[in-house]
């Protein structure tokens, strides 16, 4: 059986609360059992990730959160460093981890992708990392 963490910011949590249940929701579905770990912001989940994949606990880690540009004078920066700090935790410990970080200029725009639909960012970012597991399992062990 598969183990999971989903790695969630805080902020806005009417928004990633929506997120962290569909992604729960639809790993549970495949029988995968799931932690969820809690941060701040956005900008702690890459830290918090390179901890948790080094645990070596997890098969892969989902990441959600929700940076919405008309609400933050630094929104291109905080965009830029939670995407490089995840892509770099996942590569430099050949880990799958997902990327369901909202990075949108509304608010409106952060709650239609948090939806109960086939839309909703925590889905697709929980399908992503059950994809990419499968792929990597039939491709054997990493050297």
């Amino acid at each position: 059986m598969n183990k999971f963490a989903i790695i969630a910011s805080r902020f806005h949590p009417e928004i990633v609360e929506k997120l962290v249940k569909n992604a729960l929701e639809t790993l549970a579905a495949q029988g995968v059992q799931s932690d969820v770990i809690w941060v701040p912001g956005a900008l702690e989940i890459p830290i918090v990730a390179q901890r948790a994949a080094r645990t070596r606990k997890y098969d892969a880690l989902v990441c959600l959160g929700a940076v919405i540009k008309n609400e933050t004078d630094h929104y291109e920066h905080v965009c830029r460093e939670v995407h490089q700090g995840i892509t770099r935790v996942c590569l430099d410990v050949s880990l799958p981890i997902t990327m369901g970080v909202l990075t949108v200029e509304h608010r409106n725009q952060a709650i239609e992708r948090s939806r109960d639909n086939n839309r909703n960012v925590g889905l697709n970012a929980a399908l992503a990392a059950l994809q990419v597991v499968a792929t990597l399992t039939t491709l054997g062990p990493d050297l």
